[in-house]
C-alpha cells in the first residue's frame, strides 16, 4: 500500500460519514422555526397563526415534516377535514370549572399564542426547539375584553442527524394550568380521539404495524404494541416511506390504544382514554406526553425500532 493509501482511506471514510450524518441546523423567525440538515428540510414549527381564508387559524405544530427524499408527508388543511394539521396535539374538550371553554381540536374559540421560542444544541449532534405557549379563548375574557391564559405549554421539538435510513425527532409536550378546576377529554363518542396526532399523506396501499405484525384499523381504539409503524407512499412517484410513532413508557396510561384510519384522516395516540372522560389538568404534577418520530424510509427492521425504543426509554432515566 502506497504512502496516500491511509490517507484516501480516511477521506473517503469521512465523506461516507458526512453523506448520512450532516449537521442539523435550527432557523426561527417571527413566523416559524426550520430545521434542515444540510441542504435537506427536515420539519418546520409553525408560531405564527395560519389560517384558511380567515378560517379554522391554528399555531403550534409541525408541518411540513419531510421524508428522507425531501417530500412533506404531512397535510394542512386537508378538504376532508380542514381543521387537521400535520403533527399536532390537541383536544375536543376543556372545561374551566365545569364550563366548557372552546375546543382546540375542531379550531372553535382557542387560540395558542406562541409567546417564545428557543434553542438549545444536545447531545449527538441534535437541537431542541423549546417552545412556550399560552392557551387562550374568545370566550374566557376579562373584564377588558382581553382574553385570559388558562394554561401554560411548554413543548421540546428535538431532531437528531440522520443515521441510514432514518431519522429521529423526539417531541415533549408539558401542560401546566393557570388555574384549579381545568379539564381535558377527547371526542365524546366511543372513539374518543384526542392528543397527539399525525395528519400524514395515505396511499391507497398504506398499512400500519407493530411490533407483532400487521395491525388492522377499527372504527373505535385499537392496540399497539410498543409502537405504530406507518407504511405508505407519497408524492409523484409514490415513492415510499414510513413513519414509526414510539410512546414514553412514562406517558400516564401507557400503554395507550390508537384510532387508525387507512384514507382521508389523522392517526392518533389516544389520551386520555376513554377519551369521552375528561381528565383533571394538576398545577402540583403538570400532565407530560412524549414520542419519538421514527421517518424511514419504508424499510426498517423490527430489531431497529426497538434498538430506538430502548435508546429513547434511558433518556427518561
Amino acid at each position: 500500500m502506497s504512502k496516500s493509501a491511509p490517507i484516501l482511506f480516511i477521506v473517503f471514510v469521512f465523506c461516507w460519514g458526512s453523506i448520512f450524518s450532516q449537521q442539523v441546523n435550527l432557523h426561527i423567525s417571527d413566523k416559524n422555526a426550520v430545521f434542515l440538515e444540510g441542504k435537506d428540510s427536515v420539519l418546520v414549527y409553525q408560531k405564527e397563526p395560519k389560517s384558511l381564508n380567515g378560517s379554522y387559524e391554528r399555531a403550534n405544530y409541525i408541518h411540513p415534516l419531510f421524508s428522507l427524499d425531501g417530500v412533506s408527508i404531512t397535510e394542512d388543511f386537508p378538504a376532508d377535514h380542514l381543521h387537521h394539521r400535520g403533527i399536532f396535539w390537541a383536544w375536543h374538550q376543556l372545561y374551566i370549572n365545569g364550563k366548557r371553554i372552546g375546543d382546540g381540536w375542531e379550531l372553535k374559540d382557542f387560540e395558542w399564542n406562541v409567546i417564545n421560542t428557543s434553542k438549545t444544541a444536545g447531545r449527538n449532534g441534535a437541537i431542541t426547539l423549546k417552545n412556550e405557549v399560552l392557551w387562550e379563548s374568545d370566550v374566557y375574557l376579562d373584564e377588558d375584553g382581553a382574553r385570559i391564559p388558562f394554561v401554560s405549554e411548554t413543548n421540546w421539538i428535538t431532531v437528531y442527524p440522520r443515521k441510514g435510513n432514518y431519522r429521529l425527532v423526539d417531541i415533549k409536550i408539558q401542560l401546566y394550568p393557570l388555574f384549579d378546576s381545568i379539564s381535558i377529554g377527547g371526542s365524546e363518542d366511543e372513539k374518543g380521539y384526542g392528543g397527539f396526532s399525525a395528519r400524514v399523506e395515505l396511499s391507497g396501499d398504506v398499512m400500519f404495524k407493530d411490533s407483532e405484525g400487521k395491525i388492522i384499523p377499527k372504527n373505535t381504539p385499537v392496540p399497539g404494541v410498543n409502537w405504530i409503524n406507518i407504511l405508505s407512499r407519497v408524492g409523484k412517484d409514490k415513492t415510499p416511506y414510513g413513519l414509526t410513532i414510539i410512546p414514553s413508557k412514562d406517558n400516564p396510561g401507557h400503554p395507550n390504544p390508537w384510532i387508525l384510519r387507512t384514507k382521508e384522516s389523522m392517526q392518533n395516540a389516544v389520551y386520555p382514554f376513554p377519551g369521552a372522560n375528561p381528565v383533571p389538568l394538576s398545577r402540583e404534577s403538570p400532565l407530560v406526553l412524549k414520542y419519538r418520530l421514527v421517518v424511514h424510509n419504508g424499510f426498517i427492521q423490527t430489531t431497529t425500532l426497538f434498538d430506538l425504543q430502548k435508546e429513547y426509554y434511558k433518556l427518561s432515566e
